[in-house]
């Protein structure tokens, strides 16, 4: 059995920690892996990965905390131009209700391809394949084309479509959370736990969405104007649009492994028995919000973050 190196980052100064990283992944072959140890999450090393290396490899949790994490990282063999999960749903919206009914993540999971994630959890390609194909007898939708929006009209839909949505439900949510837990708490206590976690995913998303409408968001908007214009695209204070784009990601990420939580807790949004009317509409705004964010997530992930890596690198090039 071949033996895979282990890569202790843990004993690295953290300027050093990403360098020596990337410096081992690339050494290696398609196929060959090598493990990382460190003592907190590297999720914000996956994202850099994605940004600067593409979806070109594999990342496994071997450990997941608290003291110690271990990453398999492994460089895929190369594929013939196989489209990405958000790819896909870019192109024909429909297919992200077929995703969701296998347990396929479209936005946060966006970067994978489909063959990566059918593989990896077990899911029969035959039955999506047939799911995927009665989308073509079916009648196309009038949803917007959001790949075809430049990137300052598609920030601005998303500030007053989606950002606007979770200032006006959040704390309505969180007030029915409460109220439900503290009610039917002792005889369904997964309704304190479903509260606990909103109340940390309504704290998140509120700072999460005024880092975009004050720092990212502007950046974005800028970089089309100076397109627009031909003129030359001044420095940001936080270097590559990659950088906040990383964070952002990391952000969704943990927002939608929340909101999933939620999800299996209440099975799926089943209501007990005798549910009071606050019960059944906290249940309902539930379910409403997590499909909200899918698609808020997609749209940034999956559509505006490319296009303003792509224009970043554009301007930069005058």
């Amino acid at each position: 059995m071949e033996t895979i190196v282990t890569l202790n980052v843990t004993a690295l100064e953290p300027r050093l920690k990403h360098p020596t990283i990337f410096e081992m992944y690339d050494s290696l072959n398609p196929g060959e892996a090598f493990i990382i140890d460190n003592d907190h999450d590297p999720k914000p090393l996956y994202y850099q990965l994605l940004a600067e290396r593409g979806q070109n490899f594999t990342w496994e949790y071997l450990e997941n905390g608290p003291e110690l994490w271990k990453v398999k990282i492994l460089k895929n063999e190369a594929r013939q131009n196989e489209e990405t999960i958000g790819e896909m749903v870019t192109k024909d919206y429909r297919k992200a209700q077929v995703f969701k009914s296998f347990g396929i993540d479209f936005c946060c999971g966006g970067k994978k391809t489909l063959t990566e994630v059918c593989t990896k959890k077990g899911i029969d390609t035959e039955a999506l394949q047939k799911a995927m194909e009665l989308l073509k007898e079916a009648p196309a939708t009038s949803d917007h084309d959001y790949n075809k929006w430049n990137p300052r009209f598609l920030t601005d839909y998303i500030i007053n479509t989606h950002h606007q949505y979770v200032k006006d439900n959040t704390t309505f949510i969180l007030e029915l959370a409460n109220k439900v837990a503290s009610v039917h708490g002792a005889q369904h206590p997964e309704t304190i736990r479903v509260a606990d976690i909103f109340a940390k995913v309504a704290s998140d998303l509120t700072l999460h969405l005024m880092k975009e409408e004050k720092v990212l968001f502007p950046f974005i908007k800028e970089m089309s104007d100076v397109q627009d214009k031909a003129e030359r695209l001044s420095d940001s204070a936080f270097g590559a649009v990659t950088n906040p784009i990383q964070m952002m990601e990391s952000e969704h990420e943990e927002a939608g492994e929340a909101l999933q939580t939620i999800r299996e807790l209440t099975n799926n949004f089943t209501l007990p028995a005798g549910a009071c009317n606050s019960y059944t509409i906290l249940y309902k705004k539930l379910d409403e919000y997590e499909n909200d964010l899918h698609k808020h997530v997609h749209l940034e992930n999956n559509i505006l973050f490319p296009k303003a890596i792509a224009l970043e690198k554009e301007l930069r090039k005058r």
